[in-house]
């Protein structure tokens, strides 16, 4: 039986703030630009316009940030039926600055946040078992009720046969343990077909019990978790998922397959201007290719356009390509194949 929707997306949104002054270290910003964001936001904002038919399930304060951000949706043709405005929560925020190559300072406003307060019945609310994959990021797992409300979903879209996507997105700063994160991260591993995620978050979803021992917060507060990826990925793999998706940034991206195979995916080589939202941007590409049927490397290949096109932008959501956007880029390095 066909389903209602290609893809459905969960987990945060925000007003994003985005420094203007480009270059400038924080302290000596003048002014910011107001673009909406959130992992799994951008992700399905970046399906539709690329001409999936997608849907998003996050929340927002009754506030005129929400405001924002279901304006921004509705106009790009993002369903905004399965967002509830929650009453006496905020609607949240990210702070930028933009210093390239290699500086992007990031500031999280998530107290008492809409998003992270979605329910087991807002789950029940939405298409999650009338979708093709469902697609969750790493941070609605942080706290409750998200994290038990996210699993549910996981585990019913699995039941009603979607492919459960898991986006790692680690980020430190909203645990009150970085410790944790792997505990709860492994957890979900079992109702999970495909898991996305960089060098740095595969080995912190991984963290052993042993190593967790001997790391302090601190230690591993940066999200710079080293350790061997390979084995790593080894064992998110027989955990039940049947391909780990590891983006190594300009180079692309490599598909690890349960039966061993690795195939690798190269990038499109763009001068940076921006790295936030390319791993949303590759995850939007990824995805539509993924329900498309087009296999793991055209899949890929496709994120890997649309990352490079959104780090040469200021934001994320606002910046997503269309697919005439991504086959006009591509036909300068050859297409997609």
């Amino acid at each position: 039986m066909a389903k209602s929707w290609q893809s459905l997306h969960m987990g945060r949104s925000s007003i994003d703030l985005y420094s203007n002054d480009i270059g400038s270290p924080f302290v000596k910003i003048d002014s910011f630009a107001a673009y909406v964001g959130g992992s799994p936001t951008n992700i399905s904002v970046g399906a539709t316009r690329l001409g999936a038919k997608a849907a998003l399930l996050t929340a927002v304060g009754e506030d005129p940030v929400g405001d924002f951000l279901l304006h921004f949706l509705r106009e790009e043709g993002v369903p905004t039926d399965y967002i509830p405005r929650k009453a006496g929560m905020r609607s949240s925020c990210v702070l930028l600055g933009i210093e390239p190559p290699d500086r992007f300072p990031l500031q999280y406003y998530r107290d008492n946040c809409a998003d992270i307060n979605l329910t087991i019945d807002d789950v029940l609310a939405a298409p999650v078992t009338d979708c093709e994959v469902f697609q969750f990021a790493g941070t609605n797992l942080s706290l409750e009720p998200s994290r038990t409300a996210t699993m549910f979903a996981a585990e019913l879209a699995r039941q009603s046969g979607a492919r459960v996507v898991f986006d790692i997105d680690f980020r430190p700063d909203q645990w009150s343990d970085i410790r944790a994160f792997g505990v709860v991260a492994r957890s979900t591993l079992p109702l999970v077909d495909v898991v996305l995620g960089t060098e740095d978050e595969i080995n912190a979803a991984t963290l052993s019990s042993v190593e967790q021992m001997e790391l302090t917060h601190s230690q591993v507060s940066d999200a710079k978790v080293t350790g061997d990826t390979l084995a790593a990925i080894g064992r998110i793999l027989e955990s039940g998922p049947e391909a780990v998706v590891e983006k190594v940034g300009a180079q692309g991206a490599r598909i690890h397959l349960r039966d061993g195979e690795i195939i690798e995916a190269p990038g499109f080589p763009v001068k940076i201007y921006n790295i936030l939202g390319a791993g949303d941007a590759f995850g939007a590409g990824f995805l539509y290719g993924l329900v498309r049927d087009w296999g793991w490397y055209r899949s890929a290949r496709l994120g890997n356009a649309c990352g490079a096109i959104v780090v040469t932008k200021h934001g994320c959501a606002d910046f997503m390509p269309t697919m005439a956007e991504v086959d006009a880029f591509v036909a300068g390095y050859g297409g997609l194949d």
